[in-house]
């Protein structure tokens, strides 16, 4: 264990050296091979016969993968769909050169291999950027010697791909909404038929030269034009980012940065980032201060509302004061909702960050819970029509993390299990959509953050394991696993506690949790279906005189294990903090017992209770509080003494005494109805005449989501609490903890519920690929040689000392990317520009 610590120290060092410490955001995104191909494509004006940008042509000789292909990959190193186009393009900028002959066998072997997998993980669907550039890419392959051949098993489905990009160009217009990435966006793709002129581009440039900030349409304009401000504009992306150039120019640093934090969240690594995650929060909190949410060309307005969604996110869980406003204002503008709700599936991924952002709400925030309806309609429509595509497939990675996100609230989301989903999902590097692809971390820096996360996750199973066999031990010896009656709940108990908080990894807050919780609900049995009136009283009273003078049975096994229990904690107190605490949880814990006696009194008498008195003992007896206050002792800092004496307790506290107790009651009153006990749903019912079950179900889940947003308020924002950040964040954890066991039933009660999480919890290894394996194998080409077949990448790097000059190249060595005319009238793939300014 102690290796394993080293080993993980060492990656967190090295992750800071290489993202944090003094780093060009550019080195953190993923480069476009797309992208980075048309700008190798174009020709050197005074030197036609070379690319203009040849480092760009040598990215792509230097970068293909070992199986074939060009592209991002998603987080366990495979292709996606992205990757098809990209691999194409390469190949033919690589063709148009003359250069790299095995790279252009290997790129075709990996299409033909891989092209009907690739097209049903996209559910056999046709992505509206797919459509435009896959034909295009078929076509432009053609015109350097290329043929394309597909098996006759998929002619039918590349078909609907071209159908599908002519039903595009014949109904969109050039320049359609302000809100979409129009078709002028896709230039470089578009057909001859497209006649653009030069006055007609400039109009659609931005200040920068480019046009939508996009280095393969700001080539295509170049190439079609000659225009200088596209020109200066692709020096300067070439000049930024010498190796590769990203897939859009500039990038918002800000949103890479935040982007970076996000996963480091999710992967469950924030314990290691602290201090660098608190210094880019503030920074981007000084940001949105200082100019307010970005502006972008409302064309990119998925970007911006992206970046807005995902700050007000990570800012609203790391306790700033942050307004919904600052990416609400969507819900402002009728086009943009229209746009999304006619595209669902593009716009997934920032639906999806939208509700994300809507996960914790404060009171009267409105908007927020607007935002929130909005974005799950919108997902529910994308999975609805995934679907119905999706035939015999396997729902993607994308829909499944959808699927998971609406079905279970983020109180209902243990972190522990969240973070392996996270580590084992295969797209969760995919941040938001760009033009062809996702935008991405570069993959060396999520393989790294992969690999610590699996070690972490690793580790804790580890410690998780071991404290968990020692906990049986101690219930095993103080004689609470075989009372005979009731729940036998060790597991449960220590999974819910471990698995809903990142507490240190050899912290003792998990097992004194999870000890006061296995004496609460032996405890809690004992008074409910075990112990006769007159045990009851005797037992409470030696809890009241901290006596076990008189007791016997099953009541001294009781009250001996609690006696443990507490001498255990106050002397860990006195060691930590210096004071004797043994009154204080004393009181506490009597007055737990004190809840019961009443409930079971109510019981066996008959008595009904007004719906104040039963909240009032009902609060106290769920023993919420007793857990997380005296937990809260040990946390680091401490809660203060004096906050644990009954009944002056904070308003966070109380909120989190009652909300679980009412969670517990929606999924109980059935049971306690035939066992003649009440609760606040059938006591509601019976107050009302007019009201059946379901409306009081209601009822009480109204009253449930209004305090939920009052206790994230006082849990998040300074100033509305003075309880310590760490305890505030315990009693979220214990929240989501009754929520989990509360929200659709009555998980803890079942033996079974629970098993498969426990067992991926603490058990179960990371399962480290996802995905079936691509078809990599490539057969030897039609005509080559083995020798051939193996020449290395480097002999075919493009590099002007190898070729003779200008005025002694032999025609045969010109590259074939050319018209009959020659260079004035060279042919750029597919749309025929003409390079007028030679």
């Amino acid at each position: 264990m102690e290796a394993s610590k080293l080993q993980i120290h060492a990656l967190v060092e090295e992750i800071k050296e290489g993202v944090f410490r003094n780093v060009d955001p550019y080195t953190l995104v993923s480069l476009s091979a797309y992208d980075t191909a048309w700008l190798a494509m174009i020709p050197d004006s005074n030197e036609p016969f070379r690319p203009m940008f040849k480092d760009c042509l040598n990215w792509v000789l230097d970068n293909q993968r070992q199986e074939g292909w060009w592209g991002v990959c998603d987080s366990h190193g495979n292709p996606t769909i992205e990757s098809l186009s990209a691999t194409l393009v390469c190949i033919i900028v690589l063709k148009q050169w003359n250069v790299g002959k095995a790279n252009i066998d290997k790129g075709l072997g990996f299409v033909y291999a891989n092209l009907e997998e690739l097209l049903k993980e996209n559910y056999g669907g046709c992505p509206r950027w797919f459509a435009m550039v896959f034909p295009a890419m078929v076509e432009l392959a053609s015109t350097v010697g290329l043929e394309i051949v597909f098996p006759d098993r998929m002619k039918g489905a590349v078909s609907d791909i071209f159908s599908r990009r002519r039903q595009i160009l014949e109904t969109e217009e050039l320049v359609d909404k302000p809100y979409n990435l129009p078709l002028l966006a896709y230039l470089e793709v578009l057909p001859s038929s497209y006649a653009i002129n030069e006055e007609q581009l400039v109009k659609h440039l931005s200040d920068d030269g480019s046009l939508f900030q996009s280095p393969s349409a700001t080539a295509g304009a170049f190439m079609a034009t000659g225009n200088k401000s596209c020109l200066a504009y692709l020096q300067s992306l070439v000049q930024r980012n010498s190796n590769g150039v990203p897939p859009v120019y500039p990038i918002d640093e800000d949103l890479i940065k935040l982007s970076v934090v996000n996963q480091i969240q999710r992967l469950g690594l924030v314990e290691h980032f602290v201090r660098e995650i608190e210094e880019i929060l503030k920074q981007v909190y000084r940001n949105y201060n200082n100019e307010g949410s970005s502006t972008k060309q409302m064309n990119l307005f998925s970007e911006k509302l992206y970046k807005d969604s995902l700050a007000f996110q990570l800012l609203r869980r790391h306790g700033y004061r942050v307004s919904p406003g600052i990416f609400c204002w969507f819900l402002q503008n009728r086009e943009i909702q229209d746009h999304v709700d006619k595209d669902q599936e593009y716009f997934s991924s920032l639906m999806l960050n939208v509700h994300r952002a809507t996960d914790i709400m404060f009171p009267e925030e409105y908007e927020l819970e607007e935002a929130r309806s909005f974005a799950r309609k919108s997902l529910e429509k994308n999975l609805s029509a995934g679907n119905r595509d999706q035939h015999d497939f396997a729902p993607s990675s994308s829909h499944r993390v959808i699927q998971h996100e609406l079905d279970h609230p983020w109180l209902t989301r243990l972190e522990h299990l969240e973070h392996r989903m996270c580590i084992e999902e295969s797209d969760m590097n995919a941040l938001w959509k760009g033009k062809t692809s996702f935008h991405r971390l570069s993959s060396s820096h999520n393989e790294k953050l992969i690999q610590l996360a699996k070690m972490n996750f690793e580790l804790r199973q580890s410690v998780y394991k071991n404290e968990l066999e020692e906990l049986k031990r101690w219930s095993k010896e103080w004689g609470l696993t075989d009372m005979g009656f009731g729940r036998e709940k060790t597991t449960y108990c220590y999974f819910a506690v471990a698995s809903s908080t990142t507490l240190p990894y050899d912290s003792l807050v998990r097992l004194i949790v999870a000890k006061g919780a296995i004496i609460i609900t032996v405890a809690d049995d004992f008074f409910d279906m075990k112990g006769s009136l007159d045990e009851l009283i005797n037992l409470t009273d030696a809890v009241r005189r901290w006596d076990s003078k008189g007791l016997n049975g099953h009541s001294k096994t009781i009250f001996e294990a609690l006696d443990h229990h507490v001498k255990e904690i106050a002397e860990e107190h006195l060691q930590q903090q210096g004071s004797d605490i043994t009154k204080e949880l004393q009181d506490l814990w009597c007055e737990t017992f004190e809840s019961w006696l009443t409930e079971a009194t109510w019981s066996r008498s008959g008595w009904i209770p007004s719906m104040d008195e039963y909240l009032e003992t009902g609060m106290i007896s769920i023993a919420t509080h007793t857990l997380t206050l005296i937990a809260s002792c040990l946390m680091s800092p401490s809660l203060p003494s004096y906050k644990l004496r009954p009944p002056q307790y904070e308003t966070l506290t109380k909120l989190l005494m009652i909300i679980p107790r009412l969670l517990n009651d929606i999924q109980s009153y059935e049971k306690e109805q035939e066992e003649g006990k009440t609760n606040l749903v059938l006591l509601y019912a019976k107050g009302s005449p007019e009201v059946d079950i379901e409306a009081s179900i209601a009822y009480v889940r109204d009253i449930i989501a209004k305090m939920e947003k009052q206790i994230f308020q006082l849990a998040l924002i300074d100033g509305y609490s003075d309880l310590p950040e760490s305890v505030k964040s315990l009693h979220l954890s214990c929240l989501k903890v009754f929520t989990m066991f509360f929200h659709s039933s009555n998980r803890y009660n079942s033996d079974t519920a629970l098993f498969h999480d426990i067992q991926k919890a603490i058990y179960v290894p990371i399962q480290s690929e996802t995905l079936k394996p691509r078809k990599h194998v490539l057969p030897l080409p039609h005509g080559s040689t083995s020798k051939e077949y193996k020449t290395t990448l480097n002999s075919y790097r493009f590099d002007r000392s190898s070729v003779k000059s200008r005025g002694s190249l032999a025609a045969h060595e010109v590259p074939r990317l050319t018209s009959r005319n020659g260079y004035k009238n060279m042919v750029v793939p597919a749309l025929k520009f003409r390079l007028s300014f030679i």
